[in-house]
């Protein structure tokens, strides 16, 4: 034999080490194709996307992927292979991707989180649940080029916010391309004890071929997120997790920043300021994390993205401030998940250090998340100091949630939120409730909640107080399988529910909704993937039983084989205004009730062309009048992998009784990707709605895993003034912090 395969044998012997290895399977499957894993104990991995070490040949991997789509259930066209591993102090899994024509593999997007890379790319993703609680996990994507994409899971509702430190890297072979992860232990929460079992799928996503397909077989219908579904995840075993050590991150910043603002009193010109602060992390437990912070600034956010507004009811923008971000979803009320809707958000960060979309003074803060047994938990309690410009007084925001798991896959809590000085500056504010999700099968939800706020000093005396006018409640049922869907809702929320830490889009109303969806897959369709007929009722009267608004609505659309959706929707809708409402500067509608017809046509392009966008044109009758649009979103030109150009454009033409408008919102984001952890991207917009435009630019380097540099310049402008648009505010920002790990 030869001396250097003597030595290899010896070298596999002495760094790979299981029991998996005595003849013995490292997977097996039962009835119904849901996959065990063993993991094997290996000695430290190069993670470089070579298939050069040891455990590579020492162990058989992982294969048997089958389709989600086209045809759910049969096993997939281009074969995948998956490793899991781990030593001391990383958890690691590795795929080996074939590709019978790696030509036509999309790959486009380099960037972290970048914006089409989970919906576009040649993409593997891993969903592990380290709790094995089959209710929350993470999910870790990539594709070949080194872009990537990392969110936590609650109840299956995805924050891709979530940005936890971990290695991987890609590298092309021969027949196709391997990805290689690392998770340190010490990134990740999981139950007590050394023996650890956790839950575990993955998927690949071959575009060409507009495949999905997965470890552990789900049903059809759920896309991208098929793997992250917790309670149909396969099991990895044999984990041995480190012993508990002191688990401590600290997160200094500074920054220095250059000011100007004609809007303020007295005005600031080319103000100079500097600063510092430092966030920390500490591992209470393994599954317990708090997290505090003193002299908080939030400089590298990006900036909100401008919407058109032609309703009388405010817009929600998203959060986007990385301190509130992780864990964000446990803080979800009543299965509500977002703010875009007419239900309340009970806890909207947002409310914390912004005033009308301008920052205010963050001193301190502290929060504790994590699981304890069975139970969720979450606190936060921040502080802000005075803002003299904007009138803010100190202000102590506090919250509270605790959830319990019960039966499969379902659980009951509670929410506390409060303000020690209220939106006016006065009194205090405090809301409380107690919510429900209850999830069976595989497609059948139910979401409810009960909730209540107390403003001091109150408006709410008396009779109105009796009659629950501070109150809201919700009861939703959600059956979203792949051929049919059935939704119901009874929401009410009260004139005076009014939860000054939370977002309410309108109140004094009592909804009752139902839609029903049909979606047939028709067979031997060479074009057709999927048929689309739904239709729905939204029915809205306020407190005194007045019918306040009422939406009628059909749909019929056609999903292809390559991706692409074609859509005919029509709506008949009524609307009773209470108060004269400016819809435009110069149009303002009278009190009265308004009946109007649309019809509105779309093209959503697929995502893995190089040019793409989605598409829509709406004509009808619009109050007493009469409305055209005309709506580009998520477009996108990919110059190349690391160039790539998104530009968005909508144009809404009125004519009412009352006058005329035309309201234009155009915008582009433009990014150049250098390499995955460093990027620079410049957002332009324009609304004619309020007579603005605003520029961010923004660079931003990870120069070491957690360690961050911004340079931000952001600029905004009125257009009301004749020649070049006159300049509002403009702020340079350079921001740099470095984590230490101990």
């Amino acid at each position: 034999m030869r001396p250097r395969r003597v030595l290899f044998l010896f070298l596999a012997a002495l760094f790979v080490t299981s029991p998996a290895l005595a003849g013995q399977d490292v997977a097996t499957r039962d009835g119904d194709g849901r996959v065990t894993i063993r993991a094997v104990r290996t000695a430290p991995l190069r993670i470089d996307g070579r298939l050069d070490d040891p455990l590579y040949t020492a162990v058989t991997p992982v294969a048997g992927f089958v389709q989600v789509e086209p045809q759910v259930g049969v096993p997939s066209a281009e074969r995948t292979e998956v490793w899991v591993a781990f030593d001391d102090d990383h958890f690691y899994v590795t795929f080996r991707n074939w590709e019978s024509e790696p030509g036509r593999r999309v790959a486009s997007d380099m960037r972290r989180d970048g914006n089409v890379l989970f919906n576009a790319d040649d993409v593997v993703n891993l969903y592990v649940d380290p709790f094995l609680d089959r209710r929350n996990g993470i999910s870790l994507t990539v594709n070949s080029i080194g872009g990537r994409n990392d969110g936590q899971l609650f109840n299956d509702q995805y924050n891709r916010d979530w940005n936890p430190i971990w290695d991987f890297a890609v590298a092309d072979f021969e027949g196709g391309w391997v990805a290689e992860y690392a998770l340190p232990f010490r990134s990740l929460r999981y139950g007590p004890g050394r023996e650890q079992t956790w839950g575990l799928n993955a998927l690949r996503a071959v575009r060409w071929r507009n495949e999905l397909s997965v470890l552990s077989p789900v049903p059809q219908g759920m896309g991208m997120s098929s793997a992250q579904h917790a309670s149909l995840a396969g099991t990895v075993v044999g984990i041995e997790a480190p012993p508990p050590a002191r688990n401590l991150d600290i997160k200094p910043y500074a920054i220095s920043t250059l000011t100007t603002d004609r809007s303020a009193t007295p005005r600031i010109s080319n103000d100079v300021g500097r600063d510092a602060g430092l966030d920390v992390k500490y591992a209470v437990t393994q599954n317990l994390v708090a997290d505090f912070t003193y002299n908080t600034d939030f400089a590298q956010v990006e900036a909100d993205e401008q919407q058109v507004n032609l309703t009388r009811f405010s817009l929600f923008f998203p959060e986007k401030r990385e301190f509130f971000l992780e864990n964000q979803g446990l803080f979800h009320f009543g299965g509500v998940t977002s703010g875009g809707g007419d239900a309340p958000v009970l806890f909207y960060s947002r409310r914390i250090g912004l005033d009308a979309g301008r920052p205010v003074p963050i001193e301190a803060g502290g929060r504790l998340t994590g699981r304890v047994g069975r139970y969720s938990v979450g606190v936060l309690d921040i502080k802000t100091d005075p803002s003299t410009s904007l009138g803010a007084r100190p202000t102590n925001f506090s919250v509270v949630r605790l959830k319990r798991d019960i039966l499969r896959r379902s659980s009951v809590g509670l929410l506390l939120t409060g303000r020690s000085v209220g939106q006016r500056g006065i009194g205090s504010n405090a809301a409380y409730g107690v919510d429900g999700t209850f999830n069976f099968f595989n497609y059948l939800g139910i979401n409810t909640y009960w909730a209540r706020t107390d403003t001091s000093p109150s408006t709410s005396l008396g009779a109105r107080a009796l009659r629950g006018n501070d109150t809201s409640y919700r009861a939703q049922l959600d059956y979203a399988g792949d051929r049919y869907g059935v939704q119901l809702e009874r929401m009410r929320i009260g004139e005076d529910f009014n939860p000054e830490v939370g977002f309410v889009r309108r109140a004094d109303i009592e909804r009752s909704q139902a839609s029903l969806r049909f979606s047939p897959r028709p067979r031997g369709a060479q074009a057709i993937r999927r048929y689309v007929f739904a239709g729905s009722l939204d029915y809205f009267e306020d407190g005194g039983g007045r019918l306040d608004s009422r939406d009628r609505a059909g749909e019929f659309a056609l999903e292809l084989q390559n991706g692409d959706r074609l859509s005919v929707l029509y709506t008949n809708a009524y609307e009773f205004i209470p108060r004269p409402f400016r819809i435009a500067s110069t149009v303002t509608l009278p009190v009265g009730g308004y009946w109007w017809d649309t019809l509105r046509v779309a093209f959503n392009a697929s995502q893995q062309r190089r040019l793409t966008a989605n598409v829509a044109v709406e004509h009808g009758t619009f109050y007493n009048g009469h409305r055209s649009s005309l709506a580009m979103s998520r477009g996108r030109l990919n110059l190349t992998p690391k160039f790539s150009f998104e530009p968005t454009y909508t144009v809404n033409r009125v004519r009412l009784t009352q006058g005329r408008f035309t309201q234009h919102l155009a915008g582009s984001r433009v990014t150049y990707t250098m390499s995955p952890r460093m990027f620079v991207s410049a957002l332009v917009q324009f609304n004619s709605g309020n007579n603005a435009t605003a520029a961010n630019a923004r660079f931003r380097w990870e120069y070491q895993p957690g360690s961050e540099l911004f340079i931000v310049y952001n600029d905004e402008r009125d257009t009301r003034a004749s020649g070049f648009p006159q300049m509002t505010t403009r702020a340079l920002v350079v921001k740099v912090n470095r984590l230490f790990r101990f």
